[in-house]
């Protein structure tokens, strides 16, 4: 990769004894859509907050569009927009008149900031409730709003904390479509995500973090491939027989089986053994040891089973690591 428009370099940062970032090193080319993935607590939002200059590292380098965010904090936010976990919007205002704010916040004159407005909320169909104070708004539409505001500065870089956490279904597959358009567009991405169907469909490619490091990179089916073949996935019908029966899976695959403990499933990489072999062994081994099943199978490996075969959790494990929180005010504005 050459001229990285994110480029961070063994960044770190520490919360007293807690390390939430431990040397993390993070290129994104312009234009592409980079997925970081990682359990809570793992640092994506820590490291979030240094790209967007919220935060200063305790070591390290670390640019976006060739500004240091040490140095040159100012033109970093000149040059991003930045929507979080939670929607940044004053319930009081209008949709329109949020979104003019941060246009007059960013520097632009009041007729480019009401036109970049009503773009911004033209394309988020919002324009039907632009004159309608934001809290009259559902949580769908509040979202929207929050990255229309990341959007009023005409960033070359989005940076997206989670954006479709708690959306409906159809409201996420239509951020997805619109992040598809912003990246046609020119725009770069980095995009945290819990969701590993997010970024298998949006991410050029995929960074995973856990505890502070990065534990892998790569395209989704570079990752996948990791596995080197199938995984069989078990479903027991007592969660109370959960870790017993794990345990006698061990030696049934190539891997070491993975627990999701609110589905009650386990997950083990089949590796370069037959599939069918494996099914049976599987079986048998369970019901000589007396364990109901609720669901057997086989399946092709998914971003869920690389996530686990890696960091050994769920992306929804939470594990605090200092104050690796939602970042509140986006550091959007330029002056």
């Amino acid at each position: 990769m050459t001229n990285p428009i994110i480029d961070a370099r063994d960044v770190r940062k520490a919360y007293g004894d807690t390390r939430a970032l431990d040397g993390v090193d993070l290129q994104v080319d312009s234009g592409t859509v980079l997925g970081l993935l990682g359990p809570n607590g793992a640092g994506k939002t820590t490291l979030v907050r240094v790209l967007a200059t919220l935060l200063a590292p305790d070591s390290g380098s670390a640019s976006v569009a060739g500004f240091d965010v040490r140095t040159q904090a100012q033109q970093v936010r000149q040059v991003i927009g930045l929507a979080g976990q939670y929607a940044a919007v004053d319930e009081t205002l209008t949709g329109r008149e949020n979104l003019t704010m941060v246009g007059r916040l960013y520097g632009l004159s009041k007729k480019d900031a009401r036109a970049a407005a009503v773009g911004a909320l033209d394309r988020l169909n919002l324009m039907d409730a632009a004159d309608r104070p934001v809290r009259t708004y559902s949580g769908g539409m509040r979202r929207r709003l929050d990255l229309g505001a990341s959007l009023v500065g005409r960033p070359k870089v989005l940076i997206l904390d989670e954006p479709t956490t708690g959306l409906d279904p159809r409201t996420r597959i239509d951020m997805w479509h619109f992040m598809k358009d912003l990246v046609k567009e020119g725009t770069t991405v980095l995009l945290t995500t819990q969701y590993l169907d997010e970024a298998d469909e949006l991410a050029d490619k995929i960074v995973v973090i856990d505890r502070g490091k990065v534990i892998a990179k790569g395209t989704a089916n570079e990752l996948k491939d990791q596995l080197g073949g199938d995984v069989l996935e078990v479903k027991v019908k007592h969660p109370g027989e959960l870790q017993r029966a794990a345990d006698l899976l061990r030696g049934v695959g190539s891997g070491k089986p993975q627990i999701v403990a609110d589905e009650q499933r386990i997950r083990v990489a089949v590796g370069q053994v037959k599939g069918v072999d494996v099914l049976l062994a599987a079986v048998r081994t369970l019901d000589e040891n007396g364990i109901v099943l609720d669901d057997l199978g086989i399946h092709k490996p998914s971003l869920d089973d690389v996530f686990l075969s890696l960091t050994g959790r769920d992306t929804r494990v939470a594990e605090p690591v200092g104050s690796d929180k939602p970042a509140g005010r986006r550091a959007r504005a330029a002056k």
